[in-house]
């Protein structure tokens, strides 16, 4: 497949979830990503909590950090961690210590051939080492530079330390999404900022390609995440500016007023039904399917002010008539009759789902730390079908042979000396829990 990306080249110096989802969205659409890591510094959440988590860890916690295929921290744990297997596919792992004179040579003439630096470390991270826009294009003069730390480069926070849910605190959006009878901090995290931070990254990465097709020139770009995370609440950031009125938590209920609108308990463990009632018509076609029992007609449902006005009793009611139904013959059911509605699954659902499989959402490859798998891969398409996993997720420091002696002209020697004194390495310093 013929690739919009293919020759370009990202140094990548991402950490955690929100850099490393950008880079691959690039490495997806062609370019050549190689993530510079160093095996005497292991960062948190990258590829993983720890480097060697014990086997008693496996499936304690919450799946994206100890899902490990099988239950089993395996040789190499940090080439099987859930959240690092998720995100490090069609990319390229050389080790480097780009703290040091050895270590940071071959960086610097790995950056004279690159076209994209990209980096979400807090600023004082980037700023000790020395990595800044005026550094970056001494060596390569039409570089780009994204940057995305947490809060931005400048102001009160510029130095704070944020995961996704500090993101979602920080732009009101763990408020929004509470429940009216729970405090927000029984929400489950979702990490939605680094989502819409990694996309806007990797979409300005492409956009100054293009600017830089068009001028020869690079770009500094920087792009803070609770900024993009702020943004996509605009609607109740612009009320309040304009109108003074502060929305409260609305749960599952829909920010425009169609009622009834939620999500209710089906047959079987934990299972529900998200649906949605947008206009009397959709309200007859629910009452219908459900059975018609006698609630359907009081006269306080039949508008959508009144359904609005007495939405918690309405509520009550879908539920007992929905708690004994399948779920997804519910939603044939109503989908069949115009009402927006459809099953709220879990993992295993989506994994098994016929019309992702359809799509080709899944791509089967073998990783040599995790074996043979099925992977979630590209959701973008073309005429030929989806973009393909060139790479399985990969390993650290796949691919030093390549870089130091193809990319960067290293003789073996000099390869070997590096690796002898602990530089180049596929295995993370064995101080390092």
């Amino acid at each position: 497949m013929n690739l919009p990306l293919a020759g370009v080249r990202v140094v990548d110096l991402t950490v955690v979830w929100a850099g490393p989802y950008g880079t691959m969205l690039l490495g997806d659409l062609g370019a050549e990503v190689i993530k510079v890591e160093n095996v005497h510094v292991f960062q948190p959440m990258t590829r993983g909590i720890i480097a060697r988590p014990p086997k008693a860890m496996m499936g304690a916690g919450p799946p994206w950090a100890t899902g490990y295929p099988d239950d089993e921290p395996g040789d190499r744990p940090w080439n099987r961690s859930p959240t690092f297997v998720n995100i490090y596919r069609n990319k390229q792992s050389v080790t480097m210590d780009i703290r040091i004179h050895e270590g940071r040579e071959p960086f610097e003439d790995l950056i004279r051939t690159a076209d994209i630096v990209y980096e979400n470390n807090v600023t004082e991270t980037m700023e000790k080492l020395g990595i800044t826009y005026d550094y970056l294009r001494s060596l390569r003069p039409d570089i780009i530079f994204v940057r995305v730390p947490a809060f931005g480069s400048t102001g009160a926070y510029a130095n704070f330390r944020a995961l996704g849910v500090h993101l979602e605190g920080v732009s009101g959006h763990s408020l929004l999404r509470a429940y009216a009878d729970l405090d927000p901090s029984a929400n489950n995290q979702i990490f939605a900022g680094d989502y819409f931070a990694a996309t806007h990254g990797a979409f300005a990465a492409i956009a100054a390609l293009h600017y830089r097709n068009r001028t020869g020139h690079g770009q500094l770009i920087e792009i803070p995440q609770v900024e993009v995370a702020t943004g996509m609440l605009s609607q109740f950031m612009m009320d309040y500016a304009l109108n003074g009125r502060m929305h409260e938590a609305i749960g599952n209920r829909d920010f425009h007023g169609a009622a009834p609108a939620g999500v209710y308990p089906c047959a079987g463990a934990d299972r529900w039904l998200a649906l949605t009632v947008c206009d009397d018509a959709g309200w007859r076609a629910l009452a219908d399917v459900v059975g018609n029992p006698a609630w359907a007609g009081d006269g306080r449902f039949t508008t959508a002010e009144g359904r609005r006005a007495h939405h918690d009793e309405l509520d009550r009611l879908i539920a007992d008539a929905t708690r004994d139904r399948d779920a997804r013959e519910l939603t044939r059911a109503l989908q069949d009759r115009g009402v927006a509605a459809g099953p709220v699954m879990d993992a295993r659902d989506a994994y098994e789902d016929a019309h992702l499989r359809d799509r080709g959402l899944f791509q089967r490859l073998y990783q040599q730390d995790c074996g043979e798998r099925d992977w979630v891969g590209p959701y973008l398409r073309t005429a030929s079908g989806p973009l393909p996993i060139r790479r399985p997720p990969v390993a650290l420091g796949e691919d030093n042979a390549h870089v130091y002696k193809q990319l960067l002209g290293f003789s073996d020697a000099s390869f070997d000396a590096l690796v002898t004194a602990g530089h180049i390495g596929d295995r993370f310093d064995e101080n390092i829990p």
